[in-house]
């Protein structure tokens, strides 16, 4: 990650900009024009997408340092078999590609979280849990996304599919924009299985206070912890073996 330190910072500092500005503020007065606030549960529109934005941060950045690090290091340059010819374990291997995804996440998501008070759309003292929320949210997706890409030899159309077929339809079909419940019913059930959308609502909580229910919120967290159990132990197993061929 650290050859990649310069574009990383970049891309942290100049998402939580562009979307905030064109999609918070440009969008925003549209919607508030045209239908106020009683769509996104009586706060403005942008105080409504940015825990959202604050999730898919965290999510995206996650899957950079989950899908193109483990498939570097079993087929492009190899470079896990190198470092299990060493005392360090497949388990070992996948928990430093773990940390190091946690890392860049908790610094993406810090990045867009000052953005998002410097620009006085939540509050300082209320809005940190959402932070720590999305952290959470990109952990579970990082932990399962790892262990996805550990079990994948042909990379043919994996990137490819994988961009077009499940982070565009999270991105767009999980509540990002507007509740969930608004989409027509059969495809609800694409948010429903979206750790975004979970961790979106997650945010709106703890963010500014949304209601969601004890039951929901206990959901949303089940959700996500066993995204998260289930992952790293996929990963486990799938990198001791394949480091054993």
């Amino acid at each position: 990650m650290s050859k990649w330190k310069g574009i990383i910072t970049l891309v942290a500092v100049g998402n939580p900009l562009f979307y905030l500005v064109a999609i918070g503020i440009g969008i925003g007065i549209l919607v508030t024009e045209n239908s106020g606030t009683s769509g996104t549960g009586g706060v403005e529109y942008i105080v409504f997408i940015a825990p959202a934005l604050l999730a898919n941060t965290a999510l995206l950045g996650a899957m950079d340092e989950t899908v193109f690090p483990v498939m570097e290091g079993f087929k492009w340059r190899k470079m896990f078999y190198a470092t299990n010819s060493t005392p360090i374990t497949g388990p070992q291997i996948a928990l430093g590609v773990f940390i190091a995804a946690l890392v860049r996440v908790a610094f993406s998501v810090f990045l867009y979280w000052l953005f998002l008070i410097a620009f006085g759309v939540l509050s300082f003292q209320d809005s940190w849990m959402a932070a720590v929320v999305a952290m959470y949210g990109g952990a579970a997706f990082g932990a399962l996304m790892m262990g996805v890409v550990a079990g994948v030899k042909k990379d043919d159309y994996f990137l490819t599919v994988l961009g077009r077929l499940v982070i565009t339809p999270l991105f767009l079909f999980s509540g990002t924009f507007f509740p969930l419940t608004n989409m027509p019913i059969y495809l609800q059930p694409i948010g429903w299985i979206s750790p975004l959308w979970h961790t979106t609502e997650l945010g709106r909580y703890f963010g500014y206070g949304a209601e969601v229910s004890t039951t929901m919120l206990s959901v949303h967290f089940l959700f996500l912890t066993a995204m998260l159990v289930a992952g790293i132990k996929i990963s486990n197993i799938r990198f001791a073996n394949r480091l054993l061929k």
